[in-house]
């Protein structure tokens, strides 16, 4: 067997090994390139790492891998219907974009190995999407392709010099036997190039036909060989009826205008909706591991478990979630968080799958693995939505087959119109129809489109769990925010302080005093409050003891000092709980400090508290103004606070006091007016409003991915990424509309002057090699930076160097 990393003139088929795929039958590597999974394909609960334990929690796996050999959209439908086929797999999805697969099935019916082997039946070859296997199958594809190339060029070029002759000569200054002579030169220097630079087309349509399928290889080879055997028909026999020209100079052209476009194709697809691919494949392939004698040996990642000790060098992926046990580094979360500022990671810190070690060699416990960990939820989305068709997708998936059966009849049509007066011309005016009207521009319009986007959004944090909600997106006129943990931050912070008159107290005293009892509460009210204490100073001589937390309504503690002969009650938190009267005002949630003496409760403070908002949020609401879309404000809080949130947003429609279905209720009643609408939360408790909108952001980065009912999840801290994102969108589409139309409008002009002979193969040839790449280089600007937004401010981000905020559904319950 030739080894394709070292013999370029290898066959895409003929790298396929039967025992290595039989080795994937062991259900200790199913984890490698799949998850188990419930029948319908969805995701279990919590995960699972011992395929003994998800064989019988499950009855499917869900597994994804990276394909060889195909080309086109009618590729990607037959090896649908191939895998569908299989008895025990119960769904299978292809995408012609990425060349990946996605199939279900169930290990009590079908091995892998079996339903891969339906995939090399139908002429294509299935391999693992592991980092190792898919980077090796795009390095071999970007070698063969190469080298077909350059032999077509070198060819081209050497035909190209036979022919000049015949171009620049007068009658008369070429004799029979010379014109001859360059003609069986020409030959023997096309031979190679058919045979090699062209065998892969001929490969797939010897397989169309084996099959009774078409693909848009069929046209193509059909037209290459018709050229070769006319031109060889000429050079055989010149008195006969093909003798009067010879083509070769149109074909080795041709083909190499056409194999320019696809390596050029090729190597963008890598570069622009390959970045997909290159945020899932951020594990490292093997990891050093610490032996029970202290040494450490390099293992596969996929053999680590949980306990494990392994070391992770500086410029390495962690590959699993854990704990910092030696050394100290910095890390980059970029993925995880949309920040790209690295992140300090002491010793005895956790660190996280998928984050990059920038500083030093660092020794981690091993805490959490594969599907268990934020990344591999991660990956999970990604993948999903890397195979997702949209409508417009589908749409040029249904039209290619038989669009490509309209252009075999066409050609035809045309032969058989020519044939009379000129057998040779007719035969290339078929060529040329055959050629120029092949649709991959069409399918490829689309979906490369939607994936560069997807990866553009990737790379800042946002991940798109639906591809078709970038085209919702591209609509929306109307976006509603939620209010907590949204537009405000998690965290409460301490407004103003208000002593008691009469007290005895001074504002730094009593915070300290307050501080003593909020330390003991992890409530957002009371971490704000033991913040804004550390640098007050503590009263002399109190000590608090036995502080107890009453759930939704404050501290209690007992309380000692000098000045007092029995110890004393405190209490912090509602005016309620702390027994003194309520107070309303505007200015934000308050908590009360009170001593307890002689039986009657006394305050000593009240403490203000306000929501931290988003730097960013006016910014951002005045740039989605900008690009014609209006702005609403639901929330679940008091219908003051929320005022007062949308006033310092500058939003003018905001509710409070709505509950998940006041919301929908809402959302629905925009949606009856003919408004496309977009919900922000936080992910957490607003499944049923998210669900209901037309296309939905989760924000906040303790979102439980697998369980997210979001069209897009932004990882990040910066609001800015919302409108960003619906720009992008908006981009999107217009790249997409602009793809269509320019694979719609280049078959109008060009099938017409094909049919009446005004185009040669050659020419032909160019024109489709150009439109492929045209609709790819098109598609590549997504792959630039996101919008910059209209309004200045939006690019502020969470300031560097403060902590994540923790995003906890908690709020203050009000007296």
């Amino acid at each position: 067997m030739s080894n394709p990393d070292t013999d370029p003139w290898a066959s895409p088929l003929s790298t396929a090994a039967p025992d290595e795929v039989a080795l994937l039958d062991d259900p200790q590597e199913w984890l490698a390139f799949g998850r188990p999974c419930t029948p319908a394909g969805s995701p279990l609960p919590g995960g699972a790492a011992d395929p003994a334990t998800a064989d019988a929690a499950a009855t499917a796996w869900d597994s994804h891998v990276v394909l060889e050999g195909m080309h086109c959209a009618a590729c990607a439908l037959t090896i649908e219907d191939a895998l569908r086929a299989v008895p025990g797999v119960l769904q299978a999805d292809v995408s012609a974009a990425t060349r990946r697969a996605r199939v279900v099935w169930q290990p009590g019916q079908v091995k892998p190995s079996q339903w891969m082997e339906a995939v090399r039946h139908a002429g294509y070859r299935a391999m693992p999407a592991m980092d190792a296997f898919a980077r090796d199958q795009r390095l071999r594809e970007s070698r063969r392709a190469l080298w077909r190339w350059l032999v077509a060029g070198f060819c081209m070029m050497q035909v190209m010099m036979y022919a000049w002759p015949a171009y620049v000569a007068q009658p008369g200054d070429l004799s029979g036997e010379m014109e001859q002579l360059l003609r069986w030169a020409s030959w023997v220097i096309t031979l190679p190039m058919v045979v090699f630079s062209c065998g892969p087309f001929f490969t797939s349509a010897l397989r169309d036909i084996r099959l009774r399928r078409v693909s848009m290889d069929l046209p193509v080879a059909l037209g290459m060989l018709i050229t070769f055997v006319v031109s060889m028909a000429g050079t055989f026999d010149p008195t006969g009826p093909f003798g009067r020209e010879v083509y070769y100079d149109s074909l080795t052209m041709f083909v190499f205008f056409l194999l320019t476009g696809r390596w050029l194709e090729l190597r963008l697809r890598d570069r622009t909706a390959g970045a997909l691919e290159a945020v899932m494949n951020r594990l490292p392939d093997s990891v050093e591991r610490r032996a029970e004698d202290g040494s450490f040996t390099r293992v596969a990642t996929r053999r680590l478990q949980a306990g494990d000790v392994v070391r992770v060098l500086p410029g390495e992926a962690f590959p699993a979630d854990g704990r910092i046990l030696s050394g100290g580094t910095q890390a980059d979360e970029a993925l995880l968080t949309g920040e790209s500022t690295p992140v300090d990671r002491p010793e005895g810190s956790r660190v996280t799958a998928g984050s990059y070690n920038l500083r030093a060699p660092v020794t981690v416990e091993v805490l959490a693995l594969g599907s268990e960990t934020r990344f591999g939820q991660i990956v999970s989305l990604m993948e999903s939505a890397s195979l997702q068709k949209p409508r417009l997708a589908q749409l040029a998936d249904r039209v290619a087959r038989p669009f490509l059966v309209a252009v075999l009849l066409a050609a035809g049509l045309a032969a058989v119109w020519w044939w009379p007066s000129d057998p040779s011309h007719a035969l290339m005016v078929a060529v040329a129809v055959l050629i120029v009207t092949c649709p991959c521009a069409l399918s490829l319009a689309t979906p490369v489109a939607m994936l560069t986007a997807a990866g553009t959004l990737a790379r800042r944090g946002v991940l798109v769990r639906n591809l078709q909600g970038l085209e919702v997106l591209a609509a929306v006129d109307t976006v509603v925010f939620d209010k907590t943990g949204t537009l405000t931050r998690d965290g409460l912070a301490l407004h103003a302080v208000h002593v008691a008159p009469g007290a005895g107290w001074g504002e730094g005293e009593a915070l300290a005093l307050a501080s003593a009892l909020a330390a003991h509460s992890l409530h957002p009210a009371s971490r704000a409050l033991a913040s804004a204490a550390q640098s007050a100073a503590a009263p002399a001589g109190w000590t608090v003891h036995a502080v107890q937390e009453l759930p939704g309504a404050g501290l209690v503690a007992r309380a000692s000092s000098p000045s007092h002969a029995q110890e004393t009650i405190l209490r912090l938190g509602s005016a309620a709980h702390a027994r003194v009267p309520a107070v309303d005002g505007d200015a934000g949630p308050q908590v009360v400090l009170s001593m307890e003496c002689e039986g009657a409760a006394v305050e000593i403070a009240r403490f203000v508290l306000s929501e931290q908002l988003r730097p960013e949020v006016a910014a951002v609401v005045r740039g989605l103004r900008a690009e014609g879309v209006a702005v609403e404000l639901l929330s679940g809080d008091r219908a003051e606070s929320v005022q007062r949130v949308a006033a310092q947003a500058g939003i003018g429609q905001a509710r409070g006091d709505c509950t998940p279905q006041d919301k929908l209720a809402h959302l629905q009643t925009l949606q009856a007016q003919g408004h496309y609408v977009a919900m922000v939360g936080d992910g957490l408790n607003d499944g049923p409003v998210l669900a209901g909108a037309h296309v939905s952001f989760a924000f906040g980065r303790a979102v439980p991915l697998a369980q997210s009912q979001a069209d897009f999840v932004v990882l990040g801290d910066s609001l800015a990424l919302v409108p960003q994102t619906v720009m992008l969108a908006r981009r999107t589409l217009r790249v997409v509309r602009q793809n269509l139309w320019w694979a719609a409008g280049y078959n109008a002009l060009c099938v017409p002057l094909a049919v009446v002979g005004w185009m040669p193969a050659w020419l032909a040839g160019l024109g489709m090699a150009l439109s492929s790449l045209l609709v790819v280089l098109n598609a590549a600007r997504l792959a630039r930076d996101l919008p910059a937004l209209p309004s200045p401010g939006l690019a502020q981000q969470r300031p560097h160097g403060t902590a994540p905020i923790d995003i906890t559904k908690t709020r203050l319950e009000a007296a």
